[in-house]
């Protein structure tokens, strides 16, 4: 019985040298980050980037972030009548939008929400700050992410057409 167990405990041995001397011997498939990039999927969730010109400051977004990390201030702007007998009318202008990264959890809560299309889900995923301050990007920098923004899936063509 108790050379049944040495023996069982030699081969069991036996094996884990084999396995790690095959292992030492295997190449290893990692890549080295900074030389070579990450292939992504296409539609990968990296940083939120914003198209301005959607904008109608209506704070859907920062409202209905659970982590209160959207800033947005505004003004509002009168527009003329453009007809004779109109009355004028006010505007929204954005004054300043920003995301604080550093307490944004990512889960796309106000990109899903905003109903006039003004955010988006960019690839960009290189966006590190030596200071934990610089991860609130204001809207030119949220602007320089939109131009990295991929275009929407083609629909499908089997899908039924839109009433009208």
């Amino acid at each position: 019985m108790a050379e049944e167990r040495r023996s069982t405990a030699k081969t069991a041995l036996a094996r884990g040298l084999a396995l790690t001397l095959r292992t030492l011997v295997q190449r290893t498939g990692i890549r080295q980050y900074p030389d070579i990039l990450p292939a992504l999927p296409p539609r990968s969730r990296g940083v939120i980037a914003l198209f301005e010109e959607n904008c109608t400051v209506c704070m859907v977004c920062a409202r209905e972030c659970p982590d209160w990390c959207i800033y947005i201030d505004s003004h509002t702007e009168t527009v003329l009548a453009s007809t004779e007998g109109g009355r004028d009318r006010q505007r929204n202008v954005l004054d300043r939008f920003a995301i604080d990264f550093a307490l944004c959890m990512y889960c796309g809560i106000c990109v899903e929400v905003c109903p006039f299309d003004a955010l988006f889900w960019s690839p960009e995923f290189e966006y590190s700050e030596y200071d934990l301050t610089e991860l609130t990007h204001e809207k030119d920098r949220l602007r320089e992410w939109m131009w990295t923004v991929p275009p929407p899936a083609a629909h499908d063509p089997l899908a039924e057409q839109p009433r009208l």
